[in-house]
C-alpha cells in the first residue's frame, strides 16, 4: 500500500479484468401494482331524474318511433350517465363531468347538483378534486391525466400562486422521462464541511462530510396523533425501505425494532436517557426542539448518525446555524403557513439568508406543513428546500376519513380503515412512484438532469404576485 491509500484503490479498480469489472449498477425503478380503494370516493354530481316524467317520455317514443327500442332507450350523454340501463331511469353519477348536455335538452327530467357528500381535507386547501387525485396515484401509480385542457383556476393563494417554467424542453432530458437517459432524484442528508483539509499522507485530517443518500427528495413524516399507531408506523417504515427513502417514527417504537436505515427515530427531549436502549444506530436523529447542549451531547453519543433537529418553520434558523445545526425539519402548519406568512416565502426567504451567510451547502433542510399535491414537491424545492417530509398526503392515499371542524386537521377527528398491510405499503408506493414520475415531468420540461439543481432555482419560476405588481402597480384598484 503506498502513501496514498484513495490513490492505490483507484489503480487497483483500473487494473480489473473484464470479469472483475462487472458493473453491479442498478437503475432506480419503483415498482407500483394495482391497489384498489376500499371504498370509492363520492362522486362529484349527483343526478336526479324524475322518473314518472320520464317513463311518460319512454312512452310517448315508443309510439313515435314504432317501438324502435334502441333509439327509444338512447340519451344524448356521451359519458353513458343519462343513456344508461332502462334510458336513464338508472343514471351513473360515478361518469358524469358536469357537462349538462342533459339538462339542456330535458330540463323537465334531468338536473344535475353538486354532490354535498364530497369533501376535501377539512382545514387544509385540498378540495375534492385533489383528493380525487391522490386516490388515483395510491391506486394506479400512474401520472393522472386529464386530457383536453385544465378546467381549473390559474392561480391562487399558496403554492397556486407559484408557476413552474417549462420553457426549455430539450431531447437528453425528456428522454430521461421515458428511460432512455437518466434524470436524478437522488437527494443528500446531513452536513457538509465548508472544504477538506488534507495531512502530507494525503487523508483528510478536518472535518469530513457526514451525508447520505435516498433516491426520492421526500420521506414520510409522523403520523398525526389521532391514527398513530404501531401498523401504520410499520407501513410507513416498509414503503421507505422499498423506495429507499426514510420515515420517521417516535422514537418509542423505533427502539423496539431491527436494525432499519430506513427509520428516523423522533426523540422528544424526556427520552434523552432512554436513548442508551437503541441497540442499533440510525442512520438519522431528529431531535424534537432545538438546545445546543443537548444537539452537541447527541451528536457526541452517536458520531456515526446525521442528527437533524426539528423545529416550527418560524424559528431563527440562520441563528441556529450559526450555532452549529446543519440538518434541519421545518414544521409549517397544514394550510402551508408559518407564523401567518405563506410557508414557501418563509422558506426563500432562510434559504436566502444562509446563501448570504456562505453555508447553504453545509446544511440540509427539509421542510413539512401543506406539501400535500405532486407539483408542491418541486415548488418546495425551488423555493429553497432539499426535501420534504408527507404527513397527510399519505392519510388520504390510505384513505383516513376526516371529521371536525375548525381548520386544524390534527385537531380533527381521523380514523383510517382497517389497514392491510401489504395493500397500505403498496398504496404508498404507488403514490411515491406517481409523484416522482411527475417530478421527471417537470425536471425534464425545465431541461434539468437532476433535482439537487432545482433547490434554489427562482429563475425556474414565475411568482403571481411578483407578475401582477409588475403589470399592475400603481394603478387605481391595484391591492398589492
Amino acid at each position: 500500500m503506498g502513501p496514498y491509500p484513495h490513490v492505490d484503490r483507484l489503480w487497483s479498480l483500473a487494473c480489473l479484468g473484464p470479469r472483475d469489472s462487472v458493473s453491479t449498477y442498478k437503475r432506480y425503478h419503483i415498482e407500483t401494482k394495482p391497489a384498489p380503494d376500499l371504498y370509492p370516493h363520492p362522486s362529484r354530481f349527483r343526478v336526479r331524474v324524475k322518473k314518472h316524467r320520464l317513463i311518460g317520455l319512454l312512452l310517448k317514443e315508443l309510439v313515435q318511433y314504432r317501438g324502435n327500442m334502441p333509439v327509444v332507450l338512447s340519451r344524448p350523454c356521451v359519458y353513458g350517465v343519462f343513456s344508461g340501463p332502462l334510458g336513464g331511469l338508472a343514471p351513473r353519477e360515478h361518469s358524469c363531468v358536469g357537462c349538462l348536455r342533459c339538462t339542456t335538452q330535458y330540463p323537465d327530467i334531468v338536473q344535475i347538483h353538486p354532490n354535498p357528500e364530497r369533501a376535501g381535507l377539512p382545514g387544509s386547501d385540498l378540495g375534492p378534486d385533489q383528493v380525487d387525485t391522490i386516490l388515483y396515484e395510491a391506486r394506479t401509480g400512474r401520472v393522472p391525466v386529464r386530457g383536453a385542457g385544465y378546467r381549473g383556476m390559474f392561480g391562487g393563494p399558496g403554492w397556486d400562486g407559484m408557476w413552474t417554467d417549462m420553457s426549455e424542453i430539450v431531447r437528453p432530458t425528456r428522454d430521461g422521462i421515458h428511460g432512455r437517459e437518466f434524470i436524478s432524484t437522488v437527494t443528500e442528508i446531513g452536513e457538509k464541511p465548508p472544504y477538506l483539509a488534507f495531512d502530507e499522507e494525503g487523508r483528510v485530517s478536518g472535518s469530513e462530510p457526514r451525508v447520505f443518500a435516498i433516491q426520492v427528495p421526500f420521506l414520510f413524516d409522523v403520523p398525526p396523533p389521532a391514527v398513530r399507531s404501531d401498523a401504520l408506523l410499520h407501513v410507513t417504515a416498509e414503503a421507505a425501505r422499498r423506495i429507499d427513502s426514510l420515515a420517521v417514527v417516535p422514537f418509542p417504537l423505533a427502539a423496539g425494532l431491527p436494525e432499519s436505515p430506513e427509520v428516523v427515530p423522533l426523540v422528544r427531549s424526556e427520552e434523552d436517557a432512554a436513548l442508551e436502549r437503541m441497540c442499533w444506530i440510525p442512520r438519522m436523529l431528529l431531535l424534537e426542539g432545538w438546545n445546543r447542549e443537548r444537539y452537541e451531547r447527541i451528536r457526541g453519543r452517536f458520531p456515526e448518525s446525521v442528527v437533524a433537529v426539528r423545529v416550527p418553520a418560524g424559528t431563527d434558523v440562520p441563528e441556529m446555524v450559526r450555532a452549529g445545526a446543519r440538518v434541519l425539519h421545518l414544521v409549517a402548519d397544514e394550510t402551508a403557513r408559518a407564523g401567518g406568512r405563506f410557508f414557501g416565502d418563509v422558506i426563500l426567504e432562510i434559504h436566502r439568508k444562509l446563501v448570504l451567510d456562505g453555508v447553504r451547502e453545509e446544511v440540509t433542510l427539509i421542510g413539512s406543513g401543506g406539501i400535500v399535491l405532486a407539483e408542491h414537491v418541486p415548488k418546495a424545492i425551488i423555493c429553497g428546500l432539499d426535501a420534504v417530509a408527507l404527513e397527510m398526503a399519505p392519510m388520504v392515499a390510505l384513505q383516513a376519513r376526516f371529521r371536525g371542524p375548525g381548520r386544524d386537521p390534527g385537531a380533527a377527528a381521523i380514523r383510517l380503515p382497517g389497514l392491510d398491510h401489504t395493500w397500505a405499503v403498496q398504496r404508498l408506493v404507488n403514490l411515491s412512484a406517481s409523484w416522482r414520475d411527475q417530478l421527471l415531468e417537470i425536471l425534464g420540461a425545465m431541461g434539468l438532469r437532476e433535482v439537487r439543481r432545482l433547490r434554489g432555482e427562482v429563475g425556474r419560476c414565475m411568482f403571481q404576485k411578483e407578475l401582477e405588481r409588475e403589470a399592475f402597480a400603481g394603478i387605481e384598484g391595484y391591492e398589492g
